[in-house]
């Protein structure tokens, strides 16, 4: 039997380097895996003036992003030609994290035939009728991340954050946020991956799943039991909102005791549930 092919897709600010553990460990395993960079991230990523050195902030708050100009669709695209390539040699199953979901959801809409199965890693997943302001988003602690907040979204067409920050109190907010249980030291090493500029050209009509193309792919939920980003309640939503859409195709769900950030960090138990994936697309 052909064996799949697993394209991972990073969250928001991320870049393919985000899933380096994940794609070790999934080689050790003997699988086939990759990691997908978004337009205007990774090597494509154009660092703002002042993000680098001393840092200035000035320069930082003003600086137009060339994300700007990107959008879901040209993410669609470019994920869309990688699974046309890996599609050659066997299935395919596409792994989101966080603001990948949405991806997937785009991927799944735009390109059913090309999916095999879909994996949600606590990652956004919005039906028709969820709500784009959602109650369970309330006990987020994603607020706690606001200091590393470089511009205004308005001023320079994207959302900046600086990741450098040497802060004590933001950096305490980013590890509560995203990484309660690991160490300072990851911390920092996982902030170095990340690029400063993220898009806010999101279509969440193309976003929204729809039963009819994406409803069809077989679909894993994996919940982060310690996420303090998309809390557990707002991924149960996720899950409980797809499956009454697709009664007949609901999630198979795993929890791997994780908050938002730490799974990919240490994929272990993550790669566990990938190769229950994998034996079922087999």
């Amino acid at each position: 039997m052909s064996t799949p092919t697993f394209l991972l897709v990073p969250g928001a600010f991320c870049s393919a380097a985000c899933w380096g553990p994940a794609l070790r460990e999934l080689a050790l395993r003997g699988h086939r895996a990759l990691a997908v960079d978004l337009p205007g991230h990774g090597f494509d990523a154009t660092i703002p003036w002042g993000y680098l050195g001393g840092q200035d902030a000035v320069s930082m708050a003003i600086g137009t992003s060339p994300m700007n100009t990107i959008g879901t669709a040209d993410d669609v695209a470019a994920v869309t030609a990688l699974l046309r390539r890996a599609r050659a040699h066997g299935p395919t199953v596409l792994v989101g994290a966080s603001r990948a979901g949405l991806t997937l959801n785009a991927v799944g809409n735009a390109e059913p035939g090309l999916v095999d199965h879909l994996v949600y890693a606590s990652a956004h997943c919005p039906v028709p009728g969820t709500p784009a302001n959602p109650p369970e988003m309330a006990e987020s602690l994603l607020h706690l991340a606001e200091g590393v907040a470089a511009a205004n979204p308005a001023d320079v067409g994207a959302v900046r954050m600086n990741w450098r920050t040497a802060d004590p109190d933001d950096l305490l907010g980013l590890q509560t946020a995203l990484l309660a249980d690991g160490t300072r030291a990851e911390l920092l090493a996982y902030l170095h991956t990340q690029d400063p500029d993220e898009s806010i050209n999101v279509d969440m009509a193309a976003a929204t799943a729809e039963a009819g193309t994406w409803g069809r792919i077989p679909r894993t939920y994996v919940r982060l039991t310690e996420d303090r980003a998309i809390p557990t309640a707002m991924q149960d939503r996720y899950i409980a909102d797809a499956d009454a859409l697709t009664p007949d195709n609901r999630f198979d769900v795993y929890d791997v005791v994780s908050s938002h950030l730490r799974f990919q960090l240490h994929p272990e138990s993550f790669a566990d549930v990938l190769d229950e994936v994998a034996t079922r697309v087999r």
